[in-house]
């Protein structure tokens, strides 16, 4: 009988030393030092879901090798738990073209097949696009009719999600690509997480974290 109450007495003794690294690793990024509270909430679209906002241009390298991170993550999230969005962004005008791409691709459901073949066709192809003739192109590889581009291309819910997606950035406070929104409060970059990888990480923690908060 002795026995076992030195056990218990010993087991829950330990029960504080196990939550440490539990605890540790609930904080290991910090606010200010690992990633940044935005200034001014923004609204998010579905406030039963933790949102994660991608801001990116595929035109951008560091974007381009974000993905071998970032595309895994987004296919281990639960849809009903993670609203994710992609929202190209547009520093210059030789880059708009690109974010056309995006939401055309969306418009037309081919998102998730034009998506990793636009960062191919730059980064690794070396070609780029300057225009609508060779955005459509492009997506003649892809089985899309010139009348359907055309229409995708020239709709005005494409340049109303343009224009929503240049307020995004101004709310945001966007200075450069890729940055990573959470919930409308929090921009993760990889200046401030340490790497790319770490970006992903802090972003893990800070979904844990606003989901908390929802249940």
């Amino acid at each position: 009988m002795l026995k076992k109450v030195l056990s218990l007495a010993s087991a829950l003794l330990m029960l504080p030393l196990l939550a440490l690294p539990l605890q540790a690793q609930a904080e290991e990024f910090k606010e200010g030092v690992h990633y940044t509270k935005l200034s001014k909430q923004v609204r998010t679209q579905d406030p039963k879901r933790v949102e994660v906002v991608e801001m990116f241009g595929y035109w951008c390298p560091h974007c381009n090798s974000l993905e071998r991170y970032l595309a895994p993550w987004k296919t281990q999230q639960d849809s009903s738990v993670v609203d994710f969005k992609h929202i190209p962004v547009s520093f210059r005008p030789n880059q708009i073209e690109f974010a056309k791409a995006y939401y055309v691709a969306k418009e037309l459901g081919i998102e998730e097949d034009v998506h990793p073949a636009l960062f191919n066709l730059i980064h690794r192809q070396r070609q780029w696009i300057n225009n609508k003739e060779q955005l459509g192109e492009f997506f003649a590889d892809f089985g899309v009719k010139e009348a359907d581009f055309n229409k995708a291309y020239g709709s005005f819910n494409l340049n109303s999600k343009i224009s929503r997606g240049k307020k995004k950035a101004r709310e945001y406070g966007i200075q450069g690509v890729p940055s990573i929104i959470v919930n409308g409060k929090y921009l993760v970059t990889a200046d401030k997480a340490g790497s790319q990888k770490a970006m992903m990480k802090v972003v893990d923690q800070l979904v844990a974290q606003e989901q908390a908060k929802l249940n």
